[in-house]
């Protein structure tokens, strides 16, 4: 595995009063899934995770959470800003798929800015449509 895709401790939110510094000071954007609280700094991209019993009585359903939200982060840190990320589930968090609660993360990331827009399928931008064939005559 290449480094860059590691989790390292320094890629991590650990401290309480890290948890309490992005939440006090950092931008919140919410979806019905998840909620994300970043505050931006002079350090590389790191991750902090809450999953209460509220989301998921099963700790079996909680580390599943985490496990997916923490993959996907590791292998999007390379492209996202400095900043502390902290993520917080919510309870329609334990009914997705691991595909949907991955794309619920990625799209929440995107609407905070973290991430650029995906672009939309199918159009080239600056070309013009088809002109439309004359019959051979």
């Amino acid at each position: 595995m290449p480094p860059q895709y590691g989790f390292p401790p320094a890629a991590r939110v650990r401290a309480s009063a890290e948890y309490g510094r992005v939440f006090d000071g950092g931008r919140r954007h919410a979806s019905p899934v998840l909620s994300l609280h970043w505050l931006r700094d002079a350090q590389p991209a790191r991750l902090g995770l809450a999953v209460s019993r509220k989301v998921d009585p099963d700790a079996v359903g909680r580390n599943r959470i985490k496990r997916q939200l923490r993959d996907e982060f590791r292998h999007l840190r390379p492209t996202l800003p400095p900043g502390a990320y902290v993520v917080v589930a919510r309870p329609p968090a334990a009914a997705l798929p691991n595909p949907e609660l991955r794309a619920a993360f990625l799209a929440l990331l995107q609407r905070a800015g973290a991430l650029p827009p995906k672009d939309p399928a199918g159009t080239m931008p600056g070309c013009p449509p088809p002109s439309p064939t004359l019959p051979a005559e």
